[in-house]
Formats: C-alpha cells, sequence, structure tokens
C-alpha cells in the first residue's frame, strides 16, 4: 500500500523520513537565546510550533534585533535625560563610566521586560 510518505524498512516496520524544513541560516544573539529558552520554559507550544514550521531561528534573530534596537534607542534617551554628555566623559571620566553602566542596566531591564519575557 502507497501512502505518499518515503521511508525505510527495518525488522518488518516501516520508519518514515520525517525531516524539518530546511530553514534560512540567522545570526541568533543574546536575546534570541533568551527568548528561546523562555520559549521552551513557559510557551512550549509556541516554541514547538515555531520550530516544526522552521521559523524558529527567523522569529529568534527578530526577536534579537528587536532587542537591540530598543536597547540602541533606551540608552540614547536616558543619557539625554541624565544629561550624560562628551563633555562629562572628558571632566570625570570615573562618573560618566557608573553613570552609562547604570543607563545600560536599566535600559536592559526594560528590555528583557517588555520584549524577552512576554
Amino acid at each position: 500500500m502507497k501512502m505518499g510518505v518515503s521511508g525505510a524498512k527495518e525488522d518488518g516496520l516501516y520508519y518514515p523520513d520525517l525531516r524539518l524544513p530546511e530553514g534560512t541560516h540567522y545570526e541568533i544573539g543574546r536575546y534570541g537565546r533568551m527568548r528561546a529558552e523562555y520559549l521552551k520554559e513557559y510557551h512550549r507550544a509556541l516554541y514547538l510550533e515555531l520550530l516544526l514550521d522552521g521559523n524558529l531561528n527567523e522569529y529568534l534573530h527578530q526577536m534579537d534585533e528587536e532587542c537591540y534596537q530598543m536597547m540602541e534607542q533606551l540608552v540614547e534617551w536616558m543619557k539625554v535625560k541624565q544629561r550624560v554628555t562628551e563633555q562629562l566623559k572628558s571632566e570625570n571620566q570615573m562618573q560618566w563610566v557608573g553613570m552609562m553602566n547604570n543607563i545600560r542596566h536599566c535600559a536592559e531591564e526594560v528590555v528583557l521586560r517588555d520584549i524577552v519575557y512576554v
């Protein structure tokens, strides 16, 4: 009986040749990997749907790009709000470094809360 699925016969049983669709290779960064772990843990159905459809890498790449863009925008906005300038950098480098670290950490918390872990 022919069913339209290719396969191999071993030990009197037919085993179908099941393969995931070939996906395009995308670079997945830190936030994409964090999103993947979150989906595996808390949204398993969505994770499996994306994986089986062959869209997981593209989805994670898009999430990663979105996170980095939001980080960049938030850091620039916070620098303006907190008056962190190149002049401050040249006058008091340690204060500038401390403020920039604080800004980056705050921006990352927003990105994680609003994009990665939703």
